[in-house]
């Protein structure tokens, strides 16, 4: 029931807000926050944007194509240039502030251009537990955030998510892949290239959910627990691959995967 509120409270404020642009990465909350607001808004008062750099795998944006196509929205694709920012290269702690800035800026514009009334992301109740610097750049630029003002968790856009019969209901979350990188490392193509083929090669054993952490010669791979086995069981194929890709040490971390693990230690400096 509880989350029956919510989704009728999302729906009368996008309702409410009369057009929108809808920051789209295909990913499971963007998709949901689409797919109500194509329900809400007539075809005309919404535009899916997707932006596309080296900091995101191209099978993303191929897959945010074809859902977009699905849900019915007009979408547009920009590209961004986050590694032309030296303030981003060099990945500092606040990285995420600068590429937000640059995203939202063009996002505020192109809004504008289609006399959109608002651009909103799919930001959660639940990122507020996380440390993201680019959600000062949403608050200076006036991003809304419908899922977080109508209460809604990650679980509960989920569990909405297979209730609309969204194919992302369970798709594994995704993240920049600059994410792999501890702060104050340089960020280049070649390390996101190379991180991006690790990630597709341990997919390969079977594993839909995976984070590999890069470390300068050292690989930090985060699976879900219940694959680990199937780590150490592949562990002498695994190695051979990942040592071809560039790394010269390959580990599993025996935590699991845990989204945003790289800021853990942040957390106490929000």
């Amino acid at each position: 029931m509880l989350l029956k509120k919510k989704l009728i409270k999302l729906k009368n404020i996008i309702r409410q807000m009369g057009s929108v642009l809808v920051a789209f990465s295909g990913g499971v909350d963007s998709a949901f926050l689409l797919k109500v607001a194509s329900e809400v808004l007539p075809k005309g008062k919404i535009l899916a944007v997707t932006a596309t750099s080296e900091t995101y795998p191209q099978e993303e944006l191929v897959f945010s194509k074809r859902l977009a196509r699905k849900i019915g929205v007009r979408h547009l694709v920009i590209k961004t240039n986050e590694l032309k920012d030296k303030r981003f290269a060099r990945n500092p702690q606040n990285r995420c502030y600068f590429c937000k800035k640059e995203l939202f800026n063009s996002l505020k514009a192109i809004a504008k251009k289609h006399k959109l009334n608002f651009v909103v992301d799919a930001s959660s109740i639940s990122d507020k537990e996380d440390f993201r610097p680019g959600a000062i750049a949403k608050k200076e630029l006036k991003v809304r955030s419908p899922l977080q003002e109508a209460g809604f968790t990650k679980d509960d856009i989920r569990k909405s998510s297979k209730q609309l019969g969204l194919e992302t209901h369970d798709k594994p979350s995704a993240a920049c892949l600059a994410s792999r990188i501890p702060y104050g490392t340089g960020i280049s193509k070649e390390l996101l290239d190379r991180i991006n083929q690790a990630e597709n090669y341990i997919r390969s054993f079977g594993v839909r959910q995976v984070r590999v952490r890069s470390y300068d010669g050292l690989c930090r791979i985060e699976v879900e627990k219940k694959d680990i086995p199937r780590m150490v069981k592949a562990q002498e194929r695994i190695v051979a691959g990942l040592k071809k890709i560039g790394y010269n040490y390959i580990t599993v971390d025996l935590e699991g995967f845990r989204s945003g693990s790289m800021n853990i230690h942040m957390e106490k400096k929000k």
